[in-house]
C-alpha cells in the first residue's frame, strides 16, 4: 500500500487517504466502523486501475470529529471533497456496507460523478438482525486484551463465516484495533456510536430512490451466502428491479466478503470491464 496522504475538508477534518495505481480511478469504501486497510486483501487482484481508499471522519487515520457529522450526507461530501482534491471528475466506486450506502447516496445526489457501483453486501434494505450485531460492540472497548486473543474471539462469533484461517482473522483483528500496554484500542472514534444509535433510533428512511438512482449505471453485488445484513429477499428485489445486475453470492462468507474470494473477484472484474 503507498503512503498514507492527507486533505482538509471545509470543516477542518483532515482525511487520511491513499491513491495507487493507474487507470479507471476505483474509488473504495469501507464499512461503517472500518478503515481504508478493509481493501488490502482485493487491491492485490486489481491490476489496470487507480485504486483509491479514505477512511471516513473519526476512522482509521483521519481526524476525529463532531460525532453528529458521523453520517451519510457529511461522508459523502467528504468523499467529493476528495475527488476535487485529486482533480477526479468521475469514478466508479466499490463500497462495502456503509461504503455501499454512501455509494448510493452519491448516485442520488451527484450522478455525474458516479460511473459505477459495486456494493458489497449491503443494499437499500438493512437487515434489524445485522444491525442488532452493530449494536453490541460498536464504540466499546473489547473485553479481548491482544489482537491473538480478538482473532479467536472473531474466529468463534462471527456470524455466516466458514473455513477462514486463523491468519487472516487476525489480520482482520490487527484492521480494527491497536494492541497497546492497556489492552486493545479502537481504531476509530468511540463517539461514532452515539451516531449510530441516533440513526437507530430514527424513523427508517426508504432508500430503494437511492437504489433507483442508479438506474443506467455498470451496478454490482457481492453478497455473502450467511449474511445477516442482506437477505435474500433484497438482493430478490434488487436483482429484480436491475435484471443486468451482476451478481456473486459468496459462500461460506456472512457480512462481509473479504473481496478476494473467486466468485467475488470474477463479478468484480466483469464490472470494472462494464465500467471502463
Amino acid at each position: 500500500m503507498t503512503d498514507i496522504q492527507h486533505f482538509t475538508t471545509p470543516d477542518g477534518i483532515e482525511i487520511a487517504f491513499t491513491d495507487e495505481g493507474e487507470g479507471l480511478p476505483v474509488i473504495a469504501l469501507s464499512g461503517l466502523t472500518r478503515n481504508l486497510r478493509d481493501f488490502d486483501f482485493v487491491a492485490l487482484h486489481l491490476p489496470g486501475v487507480r485504486l483509491i481508499r479514505m477512511d471516513y471522519r473519526g476512522r482509521g487515520q483521519s481526524g476525529w470529529a463532531d460525532w453528529s457529522t458521523y453520517a451519510v450526507p457529511n461522508e459523502g461530501g467528504d468523499v467529493i471533497g476528495l475527488m476535487q482534491h485529486l482533480g477526479i471528475e468521475r469514478a466508479a466506486f466499490l463500497g462495502t456496507s456503509r461504503g455501499g450506502l454512501i455509494s448510493m447516496f452519491l448516485a442520488a445526489t451527484q450522478p455525474d460523478k458516479v460511473i459505477g457501483v459495486c456494493l458489497n453486501d449491503v443494499g437499500p434494505v438493512v437487515d434489524r438482525e445485522g444491525l442488532k450485531v452493530i449494536d453490541s460492540y460498536i464504540g466499546r472497548a473489547p473485553k479481548a486484551k491482544t489482537l491473538d486473543e480478538m482473532a479467536e474471539v472473531r474466529a468463534g462469533t462471527v456470524n455466516g463465516f466458514e473455513d477462514v484461517p486463523m491468519s487472516r482473522w487476525r489480520d482482520e483483528a490487527e484492521r480494527s484495533y491497536r494492541e497497546t500496554g492497556d489492552g486493545l484500542e479502537l481504531r476509530y472514534d468511540p463517539a461514532l456510536r452515539e451516531s449510530f444509535l441516533a440513526a437507530m433510533e430514527a424513523e427508517t428512511p426508504d432508500l430503494w430512490p437511492l437504489f433507483n438512482a442508479l438506474a443506467g449505471k455498470p451496478l454490482a453485488v457481492v453478497h455473502g451466502a450467511g449474511s445477516d445484513v442482506l437477505t435474500d429477499a433484497t438482493v430478490a428485489e434488487m436483482r429484480a428491479r436491475r435484471p443486468d445486475l451482476l451478481y456473486a453470492r459468496v459462500p461460506g462468507r456472512g457480512h462481509a466478503p473479504f473481496l478476494d474470494e473467486p466468485e467475488a473477484l470474477d463479478v468484480i472484474h466483469a464490472w470494472l470491464d462494464a465500467c471502463a
